[in-house]
């Protein structure tokens, strides 16, 4: 019993003695001082480099040359995102080092591991360096409409290593950027809206034509999308029931689709009102007789 009480008294001296060190104190306020201000220093450094980024760019997008907002855009969160993960590291290393930690080694170790991970992951490294390629040659951008190898629609987000495309329909395409062989961007240039009139053979070419002109004057002035005249490229092609023409306007990009729609639906109406015939299907019966020689040899 005797034994057991001065165990714990011996106990309680060391642990009194211990926390009653000044010397001790001194070094835990001198770390934890250490700490807090290598964190508040790094948050702060990080909001101000990305406020300068975001700044820098804003100011690019209201000079007088006229730029890819979406790229910017894209590049500006790109260049934060890195901006936070270098800082981040670096107070990380500071914070080990304030704690008498050997950063020499973890460091080694972080090389000789990175090595081996590149070496494993290769597929990643590729997937990487060619997001990388995409955003910095602004192959396509955030909000343009692309088909890349099977997928086609709006392109929703663009990482390091994945790119996001909606089609449409609502499908979501996710794919790794080192598998983009093929890009088609319709998003660049203007666009072609094309409208085919099938016309029944009856018809007066040159008087269709000559209304087809009087309806494409009123187009441009008419259609917002419609930055250029359009035109009557003639006949498309001739078949046993129609003759086919071919209309075309230049538009915005991606309004074709609209403005085609748009101009079959007038065009229909604005030849109706002229009395011009559009082919539909028709069904010709032919009546015979019971004494039609026809009939008879028919029958035999």
């Amino acid at each position: 019993m005797f034994f057991e009480r001065s165990v714990v008294e011996r106990f309680v001296n060391q642990m009194t003695t211990k926390l009653l060190d000044e010397e001790m104190w001194v070094n835990i306020s001198g770390t934890a001082l250490r700490v807090v201000l290598i964190a508040v220093g790094a948050y702060v450094l990080t909001r101000i480099l990305r406020v300068i980024i975001r700044k820098s760019f804003s100011v690019r997008l209201k000079g007088p040359i006229k730029t890819n907002g979406r790229r910017h855009q894209t590049l500006s969160k790109l260049l934060e995102n890195i901006v936070t993960y270098v800082i981040g590291f670096m107070a990380l290393v500071a914070i080990l080092a304030a704690f008498s930690v050997n950063i020499s080694g973890i460091i080694a170790g972080a090389g000789v591991v990175g090595l081996a991970v590149g070496f494993g992951a290769q597929n990643l490294v590729r997937d990487v360096i060619t997001g990388f390629f995409i955003i910095f040659e602004d192959q396509f951008s955030v909000g343009d409409y692309v088909r890349i190898n099977q997928a086609e629609g709006t392109v929703q987000e663009i990482g390091l290593r994945t790119t996001k495309v909606q089609a449409w329909t609502g499908e979501l395409f996710i794919f790794p950027n080192g598998t983009v062989t093929e890009v088609v961007n319709f998003s660049l240039h203007n666009s072609i809206a094309v409208v085919d009139l099938s016309v029944s053979h009856d018809s007066d070419l040159a008087k269709v034509e000559r209304l087809i002109l009087e309806f494409l004057e009123t187009v441009q002035p008419t259609y917002e999308e419609v930055i250029s005249p359009a035109e009557l490229l003639g006949v498309q092609n001739m078949t046993a029931t129609e003759v086919v023409m071919r209309l075309t306007a230049e538009t915005l990009p991606m309004q074709h689709f609209a403005v085609s729609r748009r101009m079959r639906r007038d065009l229909k109406e604005f030849l109706d009102q002229r009395g011009v015939e559009l082919p539909y299907p028709r069904m010709v019966v032919m009546h015979r007789e019971p004494g039609d020689p026809a009939v008879m040899n028919a029958n035999k």
